[in-house]
């Protein structure tokens, strides 16, 4: 922490990058860090490598006006900051800067809680105890010294309430940054129904059209069920992107599955599959065998082929995860 601290302080030129489909940890780290930079004097740009537009949700965040298109990313930056990517891959589009910046001579910080995280930087801050990237830049703010303001506050709080699944993966120690951030200004409840609780109209027939068709496989996951469920482009049309994050909460919450999953059809026959387990499966492992990664009991990947043929994978994948206490 120390490290990386001495690092940026020094720095006057910093990008950073959150991962693709950004969700609040990973926009919210590099926005927090970025605004704290950026008091500092440095130059400062933040963005991510797909899709090309911030997700509604999550705008209320860059009040700094830090985040820009990924075309704008210098081939190879000074110093390049990585939030919440677990892999090169997760950095899509813009996952060759790493490279790049390291073969000139440059610097890449890699921040991140994932416990598969390569390690493919110059500088690592990684914890994958914690419960969200945004508690490492939250640290590594105190040890540059850096004003808690309302703003940095906001975003560290959209990650962390969002990471923590609204505090129910929270330590004692979570809930004591949480009433730091609320000291900070922080208004919960309206930051959290912009974040999590409000929703499109035309987001209840896309749900109703993709839940009516899921399937309950009682004997898959070792024994301990499947649920699933496909939402192919016609579906998804309707609807902005960060929308169908929601129809795997609502998935899992199925008493008879310990895992689910949802297939979201991007592009013909490719398709950004995600698993959330209860708390005995490690889907973050079966996730690694599909060429993904994630948390124990939070995880992804991308695939092509058929749903059938990308479902059938998971299945196989779920067979050979370890089993939590």
């Amino acid at each position: 922490m120390a490290a990386a601290a001495k690092l940026l302080s020094g720095a006057s030129d910093v990008t950073l990058l959150a991962h693709v489909n950004p969700d609040a940890d990973a926009l919210g780290s590099a926005l927090a860090l970025g605004r704290a930079l950026r008091g500092r004097g440095a130059r400062v740009r933040v963005s991510f490598g797909h899709p090309g537009a911030v997700p509604r949700s999550l705008q209320v965040l860059d009040t700094d006006g830090l985040i820009v298109p990924a075309d704008e990313v210098p081939a190879a930056p000074p110093l390049l900051v990585v939030c919440d990517a677990g892999s090169l891959q997760r950095l899509g589009a813009l996952a060759g800067r790493v490279r790049a910046t390291i073969d000139a001579g440059g610097s890449v910080l890699n921040i991140d809680h994932h416990v598969a995280n390569p390690r493919f930087g110059t500088h690592h801050v990684i914890d994958e105890t914690a419960v969200a990237t945004v508690l490492l830049v939250l640290r590594l703010l105190d040890e540059l010294g850096a004003p808690l303001d309302l703003p940095i506050a906001r975003c560290l709080y959209a990650g962390l309430v969002t990471d923590s699944g609204r505090f129910r993966r929270a330590q004692a120690s979570t809930h004591l940054v949480a009433a730091r951030l609320l000291e900070a200004g922080v208004e919960p409840d309206e930051l959290t129904r912009s974040l999590m609780d409000t929703h499109p109209f035309a987001w209840l027939p896309m749900l109703s059209g993709v839940l009516g068709q899921a399937g309950l496989e009682p004997a898959a996951a070792q024994g301990l069920g499947l649920v699933h469920a496909v939402v192919r482009l016609a579906e998804s049309e309707p609807v902005r992107s960060e929308e169908l994050d929601s129809v795997i909460d609502i998935l899992r919450t199925t008493a008879e599955a310990e895992v689910a999953v949802v297939l979201k059809e991007i592009a013909a026959d490719r398709w950004s599959v995600s698993l959330r387990a209860d708390r005995r499966v490690d889907v973050g492992k079966a996730a690694n065998l599909c060429g993904g990664g994630g948390h124990r009991l939070a995880a992804g990947f991308t695939a092509d082929g058929s749903a059938e043929d990308v479902l059938e994978s998971v299945r196989a994948a779920l067979e050979q995860a370890p089993l939590l206490e």
